[in-house]
């Protein structure tokens, strides 16, 4: 296998795990992902069946081929998301060539130069950072803080329980998860002691304290 070909079904994979979640919760309305496939070797892409929840027959279920090459670089498992929401609702108009079958199923070949991609929803981000609080790396060390809970209090606010062995008991971190995700991961879990963060009076049982980081 070359290092392009691997580099294509590692993102397979990570398609793959972003994409369970959607077998329980509906991708787009009451559409859930009834299965990932890993196209054909020659085809650098991946194929997404989306179905009613609990459907089986192939003739209930359509696929979508979605190509992951843009030039030198991968589509992220979340421009796939966001394709597949664009081109699952609404009418689509596809080629005769862009038209086949897989397995008993209706498949088309997705074009993304002809598809604008949904935006990323509020619930999107919220399920990316709790997945990374949840399962960071492994680490032979414990985690500088620990996700022990959540709480959506607002469409753009997110309470985090956080247990550390350095915090005074359980402190919850007021979070916007459209925020900047990247950044907010890297500076969370050693800023959870800052002072001027806690906020007073606040009348939350299950925690100790509560720091606000809604600004980041």
């Amino acid at each position: 296998m070359t290092y392009e070909d691997d580099e294509v079904v590692e993102q397979q994979a990570d398609i793959t795990a972003l994409l369970l979640h959607h077998v329980f919760a509906p991708l787009i309305e009451d559409q859930h992902v009834r299965g990932v496939l890993p196209a054909p070797h020659e085809a650098d892409a991946v194929r997404v069946v989306l179905g009613d929840k609990g459907e089986y027959a192939p003739d209930q279920l359509t696929a979508y081929e979605i190509p992951l090459r843009v030039d030198d670089e991968l589509r992220t498992p979340h421009d796939v998301v966001a394709l597949l929401r664009t081109v699952h609702t609404g009418t689509h108009i596809y080629p005769r060539d862009k038209v086949g079958s897989v397995m008993g199923m209706t498949m088309f070949t997705v074009d993304p130069a002809t598809v604008d991609p949904a935006p990323f929803t509020n619930d999107d981000w919220t399920l990316t950072l709790l997945r990374c609080l949840a399962a960071p790396p492994s680490t032979e060390e414990r985690p500088q803080a620990r996700l022990c809970g959540f709480l959506f209090l607002a469409p753009d606010r997110l309470r985090l329980y956080l247990d550390g062995e350095a915090l005074p008991g359980m402190t919850a971190a007021d979070v916007r998860p459209g925020g900047a995700l990247t950044a907010l991961l890297a500076v969370l879990p050693s800023m959870l002691d800052e002072q001027r963060r806690t906020i007073a009076g606040t009348d939350d049982p299950h925690c100790s304290r509560v720091v606000d980081f809604t600004d980041y």
